[in-house]
């Protein structure tokens, strides 16, 4: 018998989807307080939580939002709407606080903070699925990185890691049936990383592709998706977004 058919929440885990459209319900100041306290529950390196929350109550922000993150209404409608910010801010404002002198953050402060960020959001979604709201991650918040430094008024050494909005699902979001995911075979191996093997990679794309009821060709399929994904306008704008934070790490 799986594991997961006598666990709530490996059976939770494995139910969750994105959810896009959401209802008119809102989310109550209670969920909202559970879905926060869930974050700040979760793994952080040393304890110190290196992220900060932004909660997006302006409509005009919201509906700015919206815009700079690839044109998605759906940010500005949900009922509730959380920014995590990758926060090496914090820690070095208490540093110099308290007398001390402390090094430029780089780079690996900035992967860190993005690690503790993104794990909290994660906790948040967790939590959210178990009290039968929806989310989404919007990871278009990495584009546009300007506007958006502007429009949050970040300052130095504070990135956006992760955008998720909340809000209960309508039946249509219910029904839809959650995309498969890779066979544990095509995702973890033994110690090493694998060398590159055609075969096996086409097998793990094979089967993904299967069990989502995909029956064009892998290889045209795969030419498609590198169009619409990785070769998109909006792809290549979130990389140039995230080069201009890491050069704004480099450069103070």
């Amino acid at each position: 018998m799986c594991a997961e058919a006598n666990n709530e929440v490996l059976r939770q885990l494995s139910e969750r989807k994105s959810v896009r459209v959401f209802t008119d319900d809102p989310v109550t100041a209670a969920e909202r307080e559970a879905i926060l306290q869930a974050a700040f529950m979760a793994p952080t390196a040393g304890n110190q939580q290196l992220y900060t929350i932004l909660d997006i109550t302006d409509p005009g922000l919201r509906a700015q939002l919206a815009e700079l993150c690839d044109h998605q209404p759906m940010i500005a409608a949900a009922p509730l709407c959380l920014v995590f910010l990758a926060d090496c801010r914090r820690w070095l404002d208490a540093y110099r606080m308290a007398g001390c002198t402390p090094r430029t953050p780089g780079a690996g402060d900035l992967l860190l903070a993005a690690a503790d960020a993104c794990i909290a959001a994660q906790n948040s979604v967790t939590a959210a699925q178990s009290l039968g709201i929806g989310s989404c991650y919007i990871g278009d918040i990495l584009e546009n990185a300007e506007a958006v430094q502007a429009a949050l008024h970040l300052p130095a050494y504070v990135v956006p890691a992760a955008m998720v909005i909340f809000g209960r699902p309508t039946a249509q979001q219910e029904r839809r049936q959650k995309p498969a995911r890779f066979p544990e075979q095509a995702i973890v191996f033994e110690n090493t990383y694998p060398e590159a093997d055609p075969d096996r990679l086409r097998a793990g794309f094979a089967a993904r592709a299967e069990a989502n009821g995909n029956t064009a060709d892998l290889d045209e399929s795969l030419r498609a998706f590198c169009a619409r994904k990785y070769e998109s306008d909006f792809s290549r704008e979130m990389t140039r977004s995230a080069e201009v934070y890491l050069r704004d790490f480099q450069k103070r």
